[in-house]
């Protein structure tokens, strides 16, 4: 997390991608200090004691549940997954085993963690590559030490980018060969260097491989990186990482709760609770980097429980998520706030995506207006799925912009509230509405 996030601070923070539900960002804004007090007390057996304080998050679909949790994890530069309840069934079902959701984690934390490794270690290496290169391409060894900064200098700059060099694959960056299918030419002969590639994987021998410059050094490169590369350590760090800072977000658990006239013929929701609740409530999962104990992982749970309530899940579930937030529903001017104040938002995104295109994008307060009142209309109307709307009325609005594009000169495109009453003609707006049904 970044040192010194209070949490006015975080709240700041979320401020810039999620309008409203101010009362939802002060509680995940708490949880997350929280941590950090945690790790800041000098009491081992305490520290051990304090536990997080498990979210659960109610409301419609598009309120910002789900970016509530994301943002927050980025923040904190955490291990996150979101996972949805129903994907998941109690032991002795066909179906995800609940503890795969521990074992998922801990494959995304391994993936990013390891990701970062090469990024903090690829420069250490970076001239090794690049020497690798330069003694395939001159007799380096024969060059002078002007003549052989030249010619790393010249492969620095991307001058010999495209030259195609033969070089040898150690066996460690060796996975099985791609098979590439043209059509002519000599099959037998074509299988048998296939074989003979798969035969110098298992007898351990390295291959030659022809490739360009570019892709040469990225391949040396990752071979240097591998050397450094201490595993061992590694797996420690992800498994320390996941067990102190994880924060998984449990999506669609109002449809695991029991409720009145649920048939016994559907999947045991009881029995997903009764399998979730240890991970909750702190148990170790073995994974293939070692045991994971999960006491100290936040979990952050969602749904709109519009037929059910909190208060229908297992008293000893309900018990490890002691925070309660309801979330509210979005109006107008919340939609118009998403288009204006939110960092990146939707109409920031097409005015790029129709710059490439040369297009030059404006939208006039009045539209931004109407595409607000429009979407809280059709949210009304139709089925409430709060931000989400946003996307497939600006999508309609735009087509006939995106699908003429691109211009050899540019061309000016100014959205105002004729342009939108062009496209969304009120005589046509009720008929026309289940293309906005998603």
């Amino acid at each position: 997390m970044i040192k010194g996030l209070t949490p006015q601070k975080i709240v700041e923070e979320l401020n810039k991608y999620i309008i409203s539900q101010d009362e939802a960002k002060k509680y995940v804004a708490i949880s997350l200090r929280n941590r950090d007090r945690r790790k800041s007390i000098h009491n081992e057996e305490l520290r051990k004691e304090i536990t997080p304080k498990n979210i659960i998050l109610m409301g419609p679909t598009g309120v910002g549940k789900t970016e509530i949790a994301r943002r927050i994890a980025k923040i904190a530069n955490a291990p996150f997954l979101k996972v949805e309840a129903t994907k998941y069934t109690e032991v002795g079902y066909v179906g995800k085993d609940v503890e795969s959701i521990i074992k998922d984690l801990v494959s995304v934390t391994y993936r990013k963690m390891k990701e970062q490794k090469y990024i903090d270690l690829r420069d250490e290496v970076y001239d090794i590559a690049l020497e690798k290169v330069a003694k395939i391409l001159k007799p380096y060894d024969s060059l002078n030490d002007e003549e052989k900064e030249k010619i790393m200098s010249d492969i620095n700059q991307g001058i010999y980018d495209d030259q195609e060099i033969e070089i040898e694959k150690t066996k460690k960056d060796m996975d099985m060969p791609i098979i590439e299918v043209v059509s002519g030419g000599d099959e037998a002969s074509g299988i048998g260097s296939i074989l003979d590639q798969v035969m110098s994987n298992v007898t351990g021998k390295n291959r030659k491989l022809t490739t360009n410059v570019k892709n040469a050094i990225e391949i040396f490169i990752n071979e240097e990186v591998e050397k450094k590369l201490d595993l061992d350590s590694l797996n420690e760090e992800v498994i320390d990482n996941v067990e102190n800072n994880g924060i998984i977000f449990i999506d669609e658990i109002d449809k695991i709760a029991e409720r009145d006239g649920v048939g016994k013929g559907e999947v045991s929701r009881q029995g997903v609770q009764r399998d979730i609740l240890p991970i909750v409530e702190g148990s170790t999962v073995m994974t293939k980097l070692g045991p994971v104990k999960t006491d100290h992982i936040l979990f952050i749970a969602a749904g709109a429980f519009t037929q059910s309530s909190p208060s229908d899940l297992m008293p000893e579930l309900q018990g490890r998520f002691p925070v309660r937030v309801k979330l509210k529903n979005l109006e107008k001017e919340d939609f118009i706030k998403i288009l204006t104040d939110v960092e990146y938002n939707l109409l920031e995104q097409y005015k790029a995506m129709l710059a490439t295109d040369n297009v030059e994008l404006t939208f006039t307060k009045g539209a931004i207006e109407r595409v607000a009142e429009l979407t809280a209309q059709m949210n009304e109307k139709i089925e409430n799925i709060g931000a989400r709307r946003l996307a497939s009325v600006i999508e309609e609005l735009l087509r006939e912009v995106m699908y003429e594009a691109p211009y050899e000169a540019k061309k000016k495109v100014n959205v105002d509230v004729n342009f939108v009453k062009k496209i969304f003609k009120k005589e046509n707006e009720e008929e026309n509405l289940d293309k906005y049904i998603l």
